[in-house]
């Protein structure tokens, strides 16, 4: 049976917490398994790098992904070449498998719109910082390969459980519904929609059983388990191309994970949830869990580890090392590439903007009360 035809409160899970088998596991050849665990280790220590840049003021806001990198990668390794993926603005380790520089994404946190530059050939659609905004775009994206005659391309979108909250999701998924688009709407449910909680985001049992109001499956995964993961979103993905004749392209995914920082570098998470609650989750950590079945299964050893790391430090560095080797973007620059012709009131606030930075300097502007 698919692990899409299911009561969605029963929650898909391949490894244990331990890293041990508990589930069928999706047929994956070990080279896969360990260029998954290697994304999860350089996303993971990507993410420590960028918090550090962020603290010591070399980079603006950033939104970390630590504990989400089995959702992440697991679900990205399910796209074929040729699918897309629609982010919101965490998810800097999918993007990374589907071919997005990590100069790209430090050039984007740290202020540059080059880092909206995606590479021709990278079927990745640029961040999407508004809740759940490109959950429209996604559908309306799907649509068109079906009006094209794309019958062999499909894509997944991704959001939090927050967006579960807005209206964009909720006229995307009907839209989706109802127009029976290959698209998989991807739920990284992090228990978290900034400080609010998710018992206080929605009275249903699940998240993925929202799906049922569209008319098409949802199915509730352990987002920890990156082969779990991987294996549901395949089973979705297939579907959205080939759907048997009884059943809806689109799927939601509802990954039950935990993000183990802030929900971004402005944010204070020990405002509003507890040590306890944290170290519980981190228990769960995808990470090692992978490792354990890896070594278990001889395909990872010591030596393995150590390689990878020294390898994923490196690519780390370099990256940062390119990044800020690019000439600063000058201020007056957060004016532009939004529209195409300035309204009057933004050239007249610009206009202002430039004669104050030519009055006092630069520096005036980065002085502390």
């Amino acid at each position: 049976m698919s692990t899409l035809q299911r009561d969605p409160e029963n929650r898909v899970q391949v490894l244990d917490e331990d890293g041990n088998l508990v589930g069928e596991p999706p047929e994956i050849d070990e080279g896969t398994m360990l260029d998954i665990y290697r994304d999860m280790k350089l996303a993971r220590h990507f993410d420590e790098r960028a918090v550090s840049l962020q603290r010591q003021g070399r980079m603006g806001t950033y939104p970390p992904l630590s504990g989400q990198e089995g959702a992440q990668i697991g679900s990205a390794y399910a796209l074929a070449d040729d699918d897309w993926m629609v982010p919101s603005y965490r998810e800097h380790g999918a993007a990374v498998v589907r071919g997005l520089p990590l100069k790209q994404t430090l050039l984007y946190w740290m202020g540059y719109e080059a880092g909206n530059d995606v590479p021709e050939d990278t079927n990745v659609l640029p961040v999407a910082v508004p809740i759940a905004s490109q959950i429209p775009h996604a559908a309306g994206l799907a649509w068109s390969w079906k009006l094209q005659g794309h019958d062999d391309t499909a894509g997944i979108c991704y959001f939090g459980d927050g967006a579960t909250s807005e209206g964009d999701f909720h006229e995307g998924m009907n839209f989706a519904g109802v127009y029976d688009v290959p698209m998989v709407f991807f739920c990284n449910n992090n228990q978290w929609a900034i400080s609010v909680p998710r018992e206080k985001q929605t009275a249903s049992e699940t998240l993925a059983q929202k799906a049922d109001a569209y008319g098409f499956e949802g199915v509730q995964v352990d987002g920890m388990d990156p082969l779990a993961v991987y294996k549901v979103t395949r089973d979705a993905l297939e579907k959205a191309r080939n759907p048997d004749e009884d059943q809806m392209r689109p799927t939601m995914i509802e990954a039950v994970q935990y993000r183990f920082g802030a929900h971004t570098t402005a944010d204070d998470p020990t405002v509003y949830r507890d040590d306890e609650e944290v170290e519980r989750w981190k228990a769960k950590d995808p990470i090692p869990r992978l490792e354990a079945y890896l070594r278990s299964e001889g395909v990872l050893d010591d030596e393995k580890v150590a390689e990878i790391e020294e390898q994923i430090e490196q690519r780390v560095s370099d990256a940062i090392d390119e990044a800020e080797s690019e000439p600063r973007p000058e201020p007056e620059e957060m004016f532009e590439h939004a529209y195409a012709d300035l309204p009057p009131e933004l050239r007249e606030q610009r206009e202002e903007f430039v004669a104050a930075v030519e009055r006092h300097g630069k520096d005036a502007f980065l002085e502390e009360e």
